[in-house]
């Protein structure tokens, strides 16, 4: 009686191996920018809720926008470019009653970590811009506008600033 020898060909593995390849090549593409989307979702996230809280202030406050406020004296502190003191204070008055923490700026870029901090400005500058990337960029005074700053555009197209 004859034996049946049970099996894969070598031709049968190659085929199998090379439909895996084609597979891996059109699925990765696909998933590479899953932890920069997640990351651009998380800080618009907190954009929304970062301009909640600072309406919220701005109806409480009977018309006046968070600002640059030094600890412990109570003066508001409005240089260009500073990223101190602006809601960093974890005592201060906008952080203790509108939000537990300030939010993390995540684009999920290379070289840029994520981080907290935040710069006032009056009016747009450039070169503040460029030495404050990755940041919440925030207008006070009359403005109240908050954005992230960064000079180029996010997974989909649009620049960071316009979110």
């Amino acid at each position: 009686m004859k034996t049946m020898k049970k099996g894969f060909t070598l031709i049968e593995l190659m085929i199998v191996v090379a439909i895996i390849g084609i597979l891996a090549a059109i699925a990765i593409p696909k998933f590479a920018d899953l932890i920069k989307k997640s990351k651009e979702g998380a800080t618009k996230g907190s954009l929304g809720a970062l301009r909640s809280a600072i309406t919220i202030y701005y109806g409480e406050q009977e018309g006046i926008y968070p600002t640059a406020v030094t600890a412990g004296t109570g003066s508001v502190q409005v240089d260009e470019g500073d990223d101190t003191g602006i809601f960093a204070n974890p005592t201060g008055p906008f952080l203790t009653k509108y939000l537990d923490k300030m939010p993390s700026v995540k684009l999920g870029i290379a070289g840029l970590a994520d981080t907290d901090a935040c710069v006032f400005i009056s009016t747009y500058v450039p070169a503040l811009m460029a030495d404050n990337l990755g940041k919440w960029w925030y207008r006070g005074n009359s403005f109240g506008e908050l954005h992230v700053s960064h000079t180029t555009t996010d997974t989909k197209g649009a620049s960071y600033t316009s979110w």
